[in-house]
């Protein structure tokens, strides 16, 4: 069997066509592709991809007066996984509980980590951070207004250059007011006074990175060994001697004189910044507790699952209920003594 010239000419166009087909099939998918991950250049994103618009809602309004003064920002943090030349998309939301018409404006912010247990994140201002991440954090806008009760889902993309180096990258999206005129001029000593609010981003970007840390203490808050009375408030402290965060979490396990447990605290998962210490509080809500006690800290330090234990022991001598059950005991005695003796006097 063979083909003639003028059939293979025809089967050659056949294919031309399906191939441009497919070719512009492609091409429209890509330009209409709304997933959150896209693999691009980073000039290509901020052209041709970036958010263009919030999306506002009324359903925050639940019912009673909203107008507490305030305004609520959520999540708290957001913790992705970002490869080099990606962009992920994060929504982040703005409620108003202040008044209608307020304005509220968006910043970025790089933070890190503190040498001060007391004090997890600083936020640098104006300055780079050690693992800065403000110049690949855009929103469509920095300035919207909200009504009262109304809410404003905000579409935050984090775009990590081709040669993003592997490990953290920290930083916080802030929102604060805007008074306009209309606020300042009718402004009264009783407005209140309205603090920033941030959601803080913790960006990792894989490959081969150092993480280190460990939990370098733990004890009693304040730190002694006898006690009157509980609750005990617990202090474990750790540090991130890494360029990379953590999340650790445990659990303290409490028993008694004879070996028996008496207390169990899960730890949820808490955040320590790079080359900083964080001290995290654990509260064994138990109020009448009486002799020796050993308190034993597990805390896994979010990786390789490597667990780090510490063992501290505490007596708690509740003198007044002691000096009570002693006084009793006093009046008891004495008045067996009374007894007694009159009954012998009667005997004789």
């Amino acid at each position: 069997m063979s083909f003639s010239a003028k059939n293979s000419f025809g089967v050659v166009n056949l294919f031309v066509c399906i191939g441009f087909f497919l070719v512009s099939a492609v091409s429209f998918a890509q330009e209409n592709n709304n997933t959150e991950v896209i693999a691009t250049d980073d000039a290509i994103f901020l052209e041709k991809q970036k958010p263009t618009a919030f999306t506002y809602a009324s359903d925050f309004i639940s019912g009673g007066d909203i107008a507490v003064g305030d305004f609520v920002v959520g999540p708290g943090k957001v913790e992705v996984v970002v490869r080099p030349g990606e962009t992920v998309v994060k929504t982040i939301t703005v409620a108003n509980r202040i008044e209608s018409g307020k304005i509220f404006e968006l910043t970025v912010e790089d933070m890190s980590g503190s040498a001060d247990p007391s004090v997890p994140v600083v936020l640098l201002g104006d300055k780079n951070g050690p693992y800065t991440l403000k110049d690949n954090i855009y929103f469509p806008k920095k300035t919207f207004t909200l009504a009262l009760g109304e809410r404003a889902q905000i579409p935050v993309s984090i775009t990590m250059p081709v040669n993003a180096e592997p490990g953290g990258y920290y930083g916080s999206v802030l929102v604060s007011t805007i008074q306009s005129d209309e606020d300042s001029a009718g402004a009264t000593a009783s407005s209140p006074i309205v603090a920033r609010v941030g959601t803080l981003f913790f960006i990792t970007v894989p490959g081969n990175f150092e993480t280190s840390g460990a939990m370098t203490e733990f004890s009693t808050i304040p730190k002694k060994s006898f006690y009157t009375k509980g609750p005990l408030n617990l202090g474990i402290l750790f540090e991130n001697t890494g360029s990379m965060h953590l999340n650790p979490y445990g659990s303290v396990t409490v028993t008694n004189f004879f070996g028996e447990e008496v207390g169990f605290v899960e730890i949820e998962p808490w955040f320590v910044l790079p080359k900083s210490l964080r001290l995290r509080e654990v509260l064994w809500d138990r109020e009448l507790l009486l002799g020796r006690y050993t308190i034993t800290a597990e805390i896994n330090r979010g990786y390789d699952d490597v667990v780090d234990t510490s063992v501290i022991h505490i007596w708690v001598l509740p003198w007044k209920l002691m000096a009570i059950i002693f006084a009793v005991f006093f009046i008891f005695f004495i008045l067996f003594k009374f007894i007694t003796s009159r009954f012998e006097f009667k005997r004789k």
